[in-house]
């Protein structure tokens, strides 16, 4: 298999980094893509970063013994822990440095940060957006609850709201102008965390960002898929099969995927 026809690899803990996926399909339609959702071993973003690491070093190992020309590490957890640990014998990126980047570009001064409590506690965009602007003031959240609201298909149900406002009114009180989108599941909540942080505040979506990069970054290493073949997705799990086909099918506006079960 030619590198430029070889698939791009993204993994996740589990099914958020489908909006990743999406993402890439939108910006990158030629590209084919081997997706890792570690349904086994999930959720990253209560464990230790040494346990986070270990976990990702394997996926990252899995995906290039597939024979993918490049990694996508679409788990902010892992990617606020584990980036500058990684070091694959292919270009790889992480979800956390480009949506940092967008959201320091279009800021007005205050950036919000939504996140799970794994990504919050390691102050991973606090660090990257003061690199880039250190005059920006950065207020971060925890939002537990929204994943498990995101994979019960509640994202558009009234309780969303209503615990979108719980966590999010601090942040509107501070005056934030910026939102990062700091989880993949996140996207999904968009429309209910918009309609909390009311249309002056900016939404910044990490997979859109890092899609944005990813398709750069395999231009200028001459990577890019050509014209030619139709594209394939494999989507691989390494639990919970059925559950991640059914939530995932919602996540890529799809019909039901179907999956390989692996162990990693």
């Amino acid at each position: 298999m030619k590198a430029t026809t070889a698939p791009i690899g993204v993994f996740d803990s589990g099914v958020g980094g489908l909006t990743v996926v999406a993402a890439l399909e939108r910006l990158l339609p030629r590209e084919s893509i081997l997706y890792l959702g570690d349904t086994a071993r999930l959720p990253y973003g209560t464990k230790s970063p040494s346990t986070v690491l270990a976990y990702s070093r394997r996926n990252v190992d899995f995906l290039v013994g597939r024979g993918v020309k490049a990694v996508v590490v679409a788990c902010n957890t892992a990617s606020a822990v584990t980036i500058g640990a990684l070091q694959p014998p292919v270009p790889l990126w992480g979800v956390l440095q480009p949506g940092a980047a967008r959201a320091a570009a279009v800021s007005r001064g205050k950036v919000g940060v939504i996140a799970t409590e794994s990504t919050v506690d390691s102050d991973a965009y606090g660090r990257e957006l003061s690199r880039l602007r250190p005059e920006l003031e950065v207020v971060s959240q925890a939002c537990p609850l929204f994943v498990p609201l995101v994979e019960e298909g509640w994202h558009d149900d009234p309780v969303a709201l209503e615990v979108a406002r719980r966590y999010l009114e601090p942040l509107v009180e501070h005056g934030v102008d910026t939102l990062v989108l700091g989880c993949t599941h996140y996207p999904l909540l968009r429309d209910v965390i918009a309609t909390v942080m009311g249309p002056r505040v900016t939404l910044v979506d990490s997979a859109q960002a890092v899609a944005e990069v990813v398709a750069a970054d395999l231009l200028r290493h001459d990577l890019a898929s050509a014209a030619g073949e139709p594209p394939e997705h494999h989507f691989c799990v390494t639990d919970a099969g059925p559950r991640f086909a059914r939530i995932g099918a919602r996540f890529l506006g799809a019909g039901a995927l179907s999956l390989e079960w692996v162990d990693v």
